[in-house]
C-alpha cells in the first residue's frame, strides 16, 4: 500500500480526474481565460463537473473577441 499523498484532481468519490481526457467545449476555446495559467485549475474542474451534460455553462466566461 502506498501511503504517499496523491496530488491532482479527484471527484467527490475519490476517483482521479485526468484533465487530458476532458473534452474542451467550444465556449472554452473562445474564452480569454483559455490559456490563462491562473484560471486553468478552475476551468478544468468546471469542465469535469459538467462532463456528460447536454449544455455546458460557465459563469466566468469572457469572450476573447470582445473589445
Amino acid at each position: 500500500m502506498d501511503d504517499k499523498p496523491k496530488s491532482g484532481f479527484f471527484r467527490d468519490d475519490g476517483t482521479e480526474i485526468n484533465p487530458s481526457l476532458i473534452v474542451k467545449p467550444s465556449l472554452c476555446v473562445s474564452c480569454k481565460k483559455d490559456d490563462d495559467i491562473e484560471e486553468e485549475i478552475l476551468c478544468i474542474l468546471n469542465r469535469a463537473d459538467q462532463q456528460g451534460e447536454k449544455k455546458f455553462e460557465c459563469h466566468a466566461y469572457e469572450s476573447k473577441y470582445q473589445k
